[in-house]
């Protein structure tokens, strides 16, 4: 009969609906304001809020403007490029909630929506059905893929009372289940609570935190000398040390002037010293290598996902649908000389008849024009491998396949005479044969099995399931017709996949519900596995206390009959060493520990929940694919790293010229409105020409960086001291020695020439920012918008020089003037590559 229309009301107001509610999502607004908790935009706002503060009066409003324009576009560019990156996956997850399941109803059976079951349902069983809800069979016997729980690739057979579980697949029969729980209450709905569970911190943001105090102690130290320096100047040097004349600048209404002008220099400082593109920059560059990655069929949920998966140690994989295919295929014929094939057409036509016969009479599944439906997977296999090649027979009687007798039967009628065709587990069917047909299909005598014995053994060392086939006129006198290997192959892509991970220095732990034969082989046939490497189970594993794991784990490679516990344990330890820990999945099961990795690998065939609680949803299953996630991870974290020297540099500059400025009587060499064109160069046009540096394969064979290594390494440091206080004393002495006001006819002139020689620093400093290499130009063509976006600055900073007129006080230079300062703007090259080729002497060739 089934469930009334208000039993079914009754039930889902006891039990509630059969609808999994994930954790709610954070609004645009809500993505916003957390993305104004990055660690440089908090020094942006407080050194905004301290400059509101002091510059009541003299409130520089271009500077101001440009800063809240900066943290305005990282957070906004930021929140954008992650909601709609979450929008997408939303809509890849839309599917699952359109499948419909049938049940009774006041005594009909209806199509429901998998959402609309409630406890106390009947819900109706056929193959291909995935399974709405928790629940046990009441009549029937179905065979079940569990794989998205177990994470083996093998039917389970339920019979009456035999649990169920919500996403498992029904492969073969017919049943009918009692729902006995729905929603979040089942175990799908159990694994999705532990999603909730907050994301470890990401190492980006602890090293830009890092970054971000480094950067202040830089600024604060900054302003303290600069302070220094103003009252310096005004109180001493200006007044020539005349005491008299010192003695009326320390009157104090005289004297509070000066100290709040030289503390809105000091907030000034501040400011210049902290990077205020950074953050977009960082935006800039992960959502665009986050549009890159989605053509590579890899959708990037969460931005700093792909930064993260650069700079994983240790990668926990699972194995079905990720290092495997995730379906099984017959893949050797053997007859009874022990002759191999891989494709039916290979065989004799005599000896063929009869392996057709077995495998497609003998067999529950069928084809349904071009796709195979019914049966288990093993039938489903066997009938791939005929090619839909068939024989007329007609069948008298079958006895399906079950777990007592380890064989199914089926009982023929062919060319006038009854045939028996056997099928099943070695041990039992081998017993039955008294002889064997060769390879033309003749029929001779069974002298030894024991040859027979050692190939099956050897067969499922190696990773295959392994069936017998036999048929013969009476049950009890076969002949064997030969031995299928069957597997779950390992994907061609995976072994590649593999050889990149451990060329770029991470070790991968295949976590597999297989027993321990079968994952050495696979390990082995991926090329994971090496002579000394370490193999556990499950039950190894659970003897051992944390300790003990986590002095195993550098030679760990394989876990095998594992549960959900040991991949969230193996993630806690690995990360509790200080190792960055990616993990990937596909099932129910991989869910909680994909969840609590520092970046979670879901596959796009793989189950919802999963991919709920993934970083980064690999479309295509291609192990490959993570490789991809791991190369454009590491370039990201390489263009932050060159976009903070090129700003650094620039900024240390012009810390530099503050603080030596008030000395030698240089106060403001540029005007605001400069000021806002020299910002946006390097802050919004600097960030976007590195946020689209080329993926370069040589980063693959770089160890990872730590997860609490700071982002400014020796290299970096050295390159940013050394070139900033070069730009400084060059500013400084273009604007003090005699020759340069010689050569340019007047203060507009030289100060013209002052703004041209600043920016065009900036511009050939970005080149030796940009690689490590002598040559510039090296890989340059692959960064397109970084050719265009420096191209683009040069020529609008010619026409400011010549047609900025009073609004940047600018007057245009001769071509002797405008050749003088390009040429000393270009210095900057061959002083760093004297640092270069310093170093390269030392032995040091270093690089971010």
């Amino acid at each position: 009969m089934g469930l009334t229309e208000e039993e079914v009301l009754k039930s889902r107001q006891k039990y509630g609906s059969n609808e999994i509610k994930s954790t709610k999502k954070s609004s645009f607004l809500k993505q916003y304001l957390i993305t104004l908790g990055d660690p440089i935009i908090r020094i942006l706002l407080i050194a905004l809020a301290i400059k509101t503060v002091f510059l009541i009066k003299q409130f520089d409003w271009y500077e101001t403007i440009g800063i809240v324009i900066a943290i305005f576009l990282a957070s906004f560019i930021s929140t954008i490029s992650e909601y709609g990156s979450e929008k997408a996956f939303e809509k890849l997850q839309e599917e699952s909630s359109k499948i419909k399941c049938k049940v009774k109803r006041n005594g009909l059976i209806k199509e429901i929506k998998i959402d609309e079951v409630v406890v106390g349902d009947i819900v109706l069983l056929e193959s291909g059905d995935k399974i709405p809800a928790d629940g046990k069979i009441i009549k029937g016997c179905i065979d079940v893929d569990e794989s998205s729980i177990t994470g083996e690739s093998k039917e389970v057979e339920k019979k009456i009372d035999s649990p169920l579980f919500r996403g498992t697949i029904v492969y073969s029969k017919e049943a009918e289940m009692l729902v006995t729980k729905v929603g979040n209450n089942t175990f799908y709905g159990e694994i999705s609570k532990e999603l909730e569970s907050l994301k470890p911190e990401s190492p980006l943001k602890l090293r830009l935190r890092h970054l971000a105090k480094i950067i202040s102690k830089i600024g604060y130290i900054g302003a303290v000398l600069v302070f220094l320096s103003y009252m310096f100047s005004t109180i001493f040097i200006d007044n020539n040390f005349d005491m008299n004349l010192i003695k009326e600048t320390l009157n104090f209404p005289i004297l509070l002037g000066h100290i709040l002008y030289a503390l809105t220099l000091c907030v000034t400082i501040i400011i210049v010293a902290v990077p205020e593109g950074l953050p977009m920059m960082v935006t800039l560059v992960l959502s665009s290598n986050m549009k890159r990655l989605l053509k590579n069929n890899v959708l990037v949920r969460k931005l700093v996902g792909i930064e993260t998966a650069g700079s994983i140690n240790i990668l926990f994989s699972d194995k079905t649908g990720t290092l495997t295919k995730g379906i099984l295929e017959v893949t050797t014929f053997i007859d009874g000389d022990f002759n191999n094939y891989t494709n039916i057409n290979q065989i004799d036509e005599n000896l063929r008849e009869k392996v057709l016969l077995s495998i497609t009479k003998n067999n529950s599944s069928h084809y349904d024009k071009d796709k195979i439906i019914g049966g288990n997977i093993t039938d489903r296999a066997l009938l791939k491998f005929s090619l839909k090649n068939n024989i007329e027979a007609k069948i008298l009687d079958t006895i399906p396949f079950n777990s007592s007798l380890k064989y199914s039967q089926t009982k023929i009628e062919y060319k006038n005479k009854t045939t028996y065709l056997l099928k099943g587990a070695p041990e039992v069917i081998l017993n039955k044969c008294n002889g064997y047909f060769d390879k033309f299909g003749n029929r001779k005598f069974l002298k030894s099995k024991l040859k027979i014995n050692e190939l099956i053994n050897n067969a499922t060392l190696n990773g295959n399931r392994v069936l017998m086939l036999a048929m013969g006129d009476s049950f009890n006198d076969l002949t064997l017709v030969g031995i299928v290997l069957i597997k779950d192959e390992v994907r061609k892509e995976a072994i590649l996949g593999i050889d990149l991970v451990k060329r770029a220095h991470i070790q991968t732990v295949m976590v597999t519900g297989d027993n321990k034969g079968t994952a050495l082989s696979i390990a082995k046939e991926i090329k994971l596995y090496e002579e000394g490497d370490l193999v556990i189970t499950s039950d190894e594993l659970k003897k051992l206390t944390d300790d003990e794991v986590k002095a195993i784990l550098p030679k760990l490679k394989v876990v095998a009959r594992a549960i959900p516990q040991d991949k969230s344990r193996l993630v806690r330890l690995s990360q509790e060493l200080g190792l960055v820990v990616g993990m990937t999945g596909d099932g129910v099961n991989d869910a909680p520990a994909l969840k609590k990795a520092d970046v979670g690998f879901s596959m796009g065939s793989g189950t919802e929940v999963a991919k709920e609680a993934s970083d980064i949803v690999v479309l295509d299953d291609n192990f490959l694919s993570i490789t991809k996630s791991i190369l454009f991870g590491r370039t990201i974290f390489k263009s932050i790293r060159k976009f903070i020297i090129f700003q650094l540099t620039v900024n240390i500059c012009a810390v530099g010229l503050s603080i030596i400025g008030p000395f030698i009587g240089i106060d403001t060499p540029v005007t605001v409105i400069q000021m806002l064109w020299i910002n946006m160069v390097m802050d919004t046009l600097a960030a976007l020409a590195f946020a689209y540096e080329p993926p370069l394969e040589e980063y693959m064979d770089e160890k990872p960086k730590k997860r609490d290594e700071p982002i400014l390494n020796k290299y970096m440091k050295d390159e940013i001291i050394f070139t900033g206080i070069y730009s400084a004393l060059l500013c400084v002495l273009f604007l003090k020695l005699p020759l340069f006001n010689h050569i340019f006819d007047s203060n507009e002139y030289l100060l013209t020439a002052f703004f041209g020689l600043f920016i065009f620093m900036g511009i050939f400093n970005s080149f030796n920012a940009r690689t490590h290499r002598l040559n510039l130009f090296a890989h340059l063509l692959q960064n397109k918008v970084f050719i265009v976006v420096i191209g683009f600055i040069a020529v609008v900073q010619v026409l400011l020089i010549y047609f900025g007129g009073d609004l940047f006080r600018t007057t245009g230079l001769n071509f002797k003037e405008f050749q003088i300062m390009f040429l000393l703007s270009m210095t900057v090259i061959p002083i760093d590559w004297i640092r270069k080729i310093y170093l390269r002497s030392k032995g040091v060739i270093g690089g971010v």
